[in-house]
C-alpha cells in the first residue's frame, strides 16, 4: 500500500492538529532550563460518565442525604476504614479516595462543590460537548475552551508539546486552530508505532522534505524532531519517583506518561487525561462495589502522579470534572441516574487548600434542582477562569469563555 499524509495521520501512535508551521526548538531544548517554555503547568482531568459527586466528597452532616440514599450512602465517619474520612466536619471523602487526604491535609488539595454547567441538559454527549467546548448550551462552537487557552497564549509555537493529550485522538476541548498532540503511548510514540529505524519514518520524513506546501512541510519536519526528541528521553527506562504508585490500568499510565512529559522538560503547558465508567445507574454500592473501585483508581493516579512530579508541583494545577452530577435520591436499582451539579477538585503547589469553596445549597426537597438534584452555584468556568486567569495569567479570558464573565473568583488560588 503507498504511503500516504493520511494514513499517516490516521493510523500512526502521533496525531498532530494544526496546521501553522511550527518553529525550530531542539537546540533550545537541548540547553533549556525547566522554565524555558512557561513553568506554569495545567493538568485536566475529564470523568466521563458523571461521576456522583455526593458520595465522593460526601455531606455526611446532612440528614437529607442520608434519608435519599437508605442503601448507598456512605456512613458518618468513625473509627475504621467503611466509613466517610471526616475533612471538615461537614463534608468527607469516600473511604476509597484516601490517597488524597494528604494533600488536603497538605492544603494543597481545594474542593469546589455544587459546580458544574448552567445548561440543564442530562444528555451525556450535549453535556460532555459542552464543557469541553466552554459554551454550555451553544452546539455551534468549533474548538474547545483549552485550545483557545494554548492559542491566545504569548508562548504560541514554541514546542509541539504545548498541548498534550492522553489517547489515540485529541479531545473535543483540545480541538481547534492551536497545534495539540495526542498520544496513547509514548514508548510508541513515532511513525507506525513502533520503532523503525530508517523504515516509515525515513519514508515519511523524505515525503514531507520533499513537499511543495511548505506548511505542511514545516509541520511534518518538526513532528519528526518532535519524536526523535522523546525517544531520546528514553521513555522506556522511565522509573516513577519514590513512593510514587500508579493504579494499573489506562489512567494511571496516562498519569503517568503526563509525568514523565513535564520532568523531560519538553515544553508542556496544558495536559488531558479522560476516565470512563461513572454512569452508575444500577448496584452504585457505597463502601464497597463499582463507585469505590473507580474512585480508589481515580484517587491513587492523583497521588501517584502529584508525588511522581515532585518540585514540578509548586507550578502545576490539577482540576477535575465531570459532565453533570447524580440524582440526590438513589433509585430501584441501587444507583443513581443524571442529575444537575457536581463536584471540582483542584490540586496544585500555589492552591489554597484544606478547604471546600462555594455555596453549599443543601439537600433538603424545597433546595433540589427540578425537585430531584444537587443546586448549581458555582459555573464550572469559574472554576477555571481561576485556573487561567490566577495560574497560567491568561489575561484574554473574553476569548476563551466567550458570552461569559466570572462574576467573583473562589479564591483558591
Amino acid at each position: 500500500m503507498a504511503i500516504t499524509r493520511r494514513i499517516f495521520i490516521r493510523n500512526g501512535a502521533l496525531a498532530l492538529v494544526g496546521t501553522a508551521a511550527l518553529p525550530s526548538f531542539l537546540t533550545r531544548a537541548a540547553f533549556a532550563s525547566p522554565s524555558a517554555f512557561g513553568k506554569k503547568r495545567l493538568v485536566v482531568l475529564f470523568q466521563r460518565g458523571a461521576a456522583d459527586g455526593l458520595n465522593m466528597v460526601v455531606p455526611h452532616a446532612e440528614d437529607a442525604y442520608y434519608r435519599m440514599r437508605p442503601t448507598i450512602a456512605i456512613p458518618r465517619p468513625k473509627r475504621g476504614a467503611a466509613s466517610v474520612i471526616d475533612l471538615d466536619g461537614f463534608f468527607g471523602l469516600h473511604p476509597a479516595m484516601e490517597p488524597l487526604k494528604p494533600l488536603w491535609d497538605a492544603k494543597q488539595l481545594a474542593i469546589v462543590h455544587a459546580a458544574g454547567s448552567p445548561d440543564n441538559t442530562r444528555s451525556h454527549f450535549d453535556a460532555q460537548d459542552y464543557m469541553e467546548s466552554g459554551t454550555p448550551g451553544v452546539k455551534s462552537t468549533e474548538d474547545g475552551w483549552l485550545n483557545r487557552t494554548v492559542a491566545i497564549s504569548k508562548a504560541q509555537k514554541e514546542s509541539p508539546f504545548r498541548a498534550v493529550a492522553m489517547g489515540t485522538a485529541l479531545p473535543r476541548m483540545l480541538s481547534g486552530t492551536a497545534p495539540a498532540v495526542a498520544i496513547s503511548n509514548i514508548n510508541e510514540f513515532g511513525v507506525g508505532g513502533r520503532t523503525d529505524a530508517m523504515g516509515a519514518s525515513g519514508t515519511f520524513e523524505s515525503m514531507y522534505a520533499q513537499s511543495v506546501d511548505s506548511v505542511l512541510h514545516g509541520t511534518g519536519k518538526e513532528t519528526f524532531e518532535a519524536v526523535k526528541m522523546l525517544k531520546a528521553a528514553a521513555p522506556a527506562n522511565y522509573v516513577p519517583a519514590a513512593g510514587a504508585r500508579y493504579p494499573r490500568g489506562r489512567f494511571g499510565e496516562s498519569l503517568k506518561q503526563v509525568a514523565q512529559l513535564l520532568k523531560a522538560d519538553l515544553g508542556v503547558e496544558v495536559a488531558f487525561v479522560d476516565i470512563g465508567g461513572w454512569d452508575h445507574h444500577v448496584n452504585e454500592g457505597a463502601v464497597q462495589g463499582q463507585l469505590a473501585n473507580l474512585s480508589r483508581e481515580f484517587a491513587q493516579g492523583i497521588a501517584a502522579f502529584w508525588t511522581d512530579i515532585g518540585d514540578l508541583g509548586a507550578d502545576t494545577v490539577v482540576v477535575t470534572m465531570s459532565e453533570f452530577g447524580r440524582t440526590v435520591r438513589e433509585n430501584g436499582t441501587r444507583g443513581t441516574d443524571h442529575g444537575h451539579a457536581n463536584v471540582m477538585l483542584v490540586l496544585g503547589g500555589p492552591v489554597k487548600g484544606g478547604k471546600v469553596y462555594g455555596r453549599w445549597p443543601g439537600l433538603d426537597e424545597r433546595h433540589l434542582y427540578e425537585g430531584r438534584d444537587l443546586e448549581l452555584t458555582t459555573d464550572f468556568r469559574t472554576v477555571l477562569s481561576e485556573c487561567l486567569a490566577r495560574h497560567m495569567g491568561t489575561k484574554e479570558l473574553a476569548k476563551v469563555f466567550p458570552g461569559f464573565t466570572a462574576k467573583d473568583y473562589l479564591k483558591f488560588l
